[in-house]
């Protein structure tokens, strides 16, 4: 079995996307079982403490127990200290698995200094998308949201997805007509990823559509594990994971203030797709 921590850069705001709004996929990890019938992970879902000072937890990573982190950065800049941030760095460097998702604009940037994979994500003001073209708004609806805020649906309702290139092993799927991943759910602003340039461990390996604008973006940058670190995922919104995403009869926070879909209710195929990439996602990052 594996230790794995799922964590939010926030302290346990009850009107804000702190863990307990993640209660659906901590389930459902908790509940994946290994070739011999026994349960695959030990899941600790836990809230940042107090910003201002290092998280007890996150700045000791390195001598945990722990061989996963899946990180939800729902700050809005300074959800990580830097000792925080200098023993994940030290965690992956040691072979610890991550998955790091953020969200539109500058929501989640404090993980831009996270090595490796911080520099897959981009944001508004902090390491910003080498692609000037992209600079600019995609969903038009939330006039208090700017770039990176690319459409991809309503809450509740889901998005077609496809790989990019040849299929990751995050993106099989048997039960899939195609064999792999087509549905996750969306979200009307995700956020910017892309491979880093110095770094050929990683390729952005997941893309959708613009349901505004029908322009292409990054879904999902895969870091191969490699001789100074470990396997790790940077993914364009956390709200591929969130419990109102996967249902919306779970709620959300009071602002937000975008008119939800049923898509993901009444098409069951999408919610087991995104289940089926969520469980792609523990066991390769656990090194299977």
């Amino acid at each position: 079995m594996q230790n794995l921590l799922l964590q939010t850069t926030i302290e346990g705001d009850p009107d804000d996307w702190h863990i307990g709004r993640f209660g659906l996929l901590a389930e459902y990890l908790a509940g994946l079982r290994d070739e011999s019938g026994q349960a695959a992970f030990r899941v600790i879902a836990r809230n940042r403490d107090p910003r201002g000072r290092p998280d007890p937890v996150l700045s000791r990573l390195d001598a945990s127990d722990f061989q996963q982190l899946w990180l939800l950065a729902v700050d809005v800049g300074d959800g990580l200290s830097e000792e925080d941030c200098a023993a994940i760095g030290r965690f992956r460097r040691k072979g610890g698995a991550l998955l790091v998702a953020r969200d539109h604009m500058d929501l989640g940037s404090s993980v831009c200094t996270l090595a490796g994979v911080g520099a897959a994500h981009h944001f508004h003001t902090r390491n910003l998308d080498p692609d000037a073209s992209r600079h600019c708004i995609d969903d038009c609806d939330t006039t208090d949201i700017s770039w990176p805020n690319y459409h991809s649906g309503a809450n509740g309702d889901y998005q077609r997805v496809r790989p990019v290139s040849e299929p990751h092993a995050v993106l099989r799927d048997p039960q899939s007509k195609s064999g792999v991943i087509r549905y996750l759910p969306a979200h009307p602003h995700e956020g910017a990823i892309g491979a880093p340039a110095d770094d050929p461990s990683s390729r952005v390996i997941l893309q959708g559509t613009s349901a505004t604008t029908g322009r292409d973006f990054n879904l999902a940058v895969a870091f191969e594990g490699w001789a100074e670190g470990g396997r790790a995922i940077a993914q364009s919104t956390f709200h591929h994971f969130a419990d109102y995403n996967w249902d919306i009869a779970a709620g959300c926070p009071s602002f937000v203030s975008e008119t939800p879909g049923d898509g993901m209710r009444h098409f069951p195929e999408a919610l087991r797709s995104t289940r089926r990439y969520v469980r792609n996602l523990a066991f390769w990052l656990g090194g299977n």
